[in-house]
């Protein structure tokens, strides 16, 4: 795969993504967040293809939250990526890595992470001028976190593909989501992308995790579960769910 290049397969789900949920507009300023991890990599190099043939203007540049971990994240080798692709990167230094031992007691310290990152990434991109905020979940952080909101969450719902935030006027967009993570591995491999190892030393054991594993092994047993759970997060007349809890016969029950 060349510098400027995407396969059909890659062109077709990305630009489906974009044009069936409105994610892009003319003209806007899009910032990646750019871990280093192979997904967010691919999602650099494969919106700076689309953006030199997509008929919608649009500008794309990186930021990397460095939550402050011991063990440092390698910020050099994301920026010479960043800049052999001419995009421009950004370093939002934080010490969230603090936060998360402090509360890691009592509080899933991925769901920690998540939010500090995220709100950190977000206001820089208020601050700064950047209208459109592209994270890099695919299809398969989809499903895994539609399984995570039923079983510990009590909800039934999933990553969206566009939210507007009112708080900072951001708009975050997931462009990925019709790619799984095996098309991601392969398009890593096709570019000559090398991710950049995360420092996180609680990724081993999380809930994400284990929604991972119970979809790969419910998968050998039948090879139409993901497409079911994919299936199962879309609106539609097959919905069937509970109504509302009502509260007003507990006096009955007595």
């Amino acid at each position: 795969m060349s510098a400027n290049c995407l396969p059909k397969p890659y062109h077709s789900k990305l630009l489906r993504g974009i044009l069936e949920f409105d994610l892009i507009s003319p003209g806007d300023k899009v910032l990646i967040g750019l871990s280093g991890g192979k997904d967010s990599m691919f999602l650099m190099y494969a919106l700076n293809v689309i953006q030199s043939y997509l008929e919608i203007p649009f500008t794309i540049a990186a930021a990397t939250v460095d939550l402050g971990f011991k063990h440092p994240l390698d910020v050099d080798a994301i920026r010479r990526y960043s800049a052999s692709l001419g995009v421009e990167h950004y370093l939002i230094t934080t010490r969230i890595a603090d936060i998360i031992e402090e509360r890691s007691s009592r509080q899933n310290p991925c769901a920690v992470c998540s939010y500090f990152r995220r709100a950190a990434l977000n206001r820089f991109a208020s601050e700064h001028g950047f209208e459109v905020v592209a994270l890099a979940h695919h299809k398969d952080d989809a499903m895994e976190t539609f399984l995570m909101n039923i079983i510990y969450a009590g909800k039934v719902s999933t990553l969206p593909w566009k939210t507007h935030l009112a708080r900072t006027g951001v708009t975050v967009i997931r462009p990925m989501m019709y790619l799984t993570e095996k098309d991601v591995i392969k398009g890593v491999r096709l570019a000559q992308i090398e991710p950049v190892p995360s420092p996180c030393p609680y990724s081993a054991n999380t809930s994400r995790a284990r929604a991972k594993k119970l979809i790969l092994d419910l998968s050998k047993e039948n090879r139409m579960v993901r497409a079911n759970i994919a299936a199962a997060m879309r609106n539609g007349e097959d919905v069937e769910l509970w109504p509302a809890e009502k509260r007003h016969y507990e006096g009955q029950l007595d």
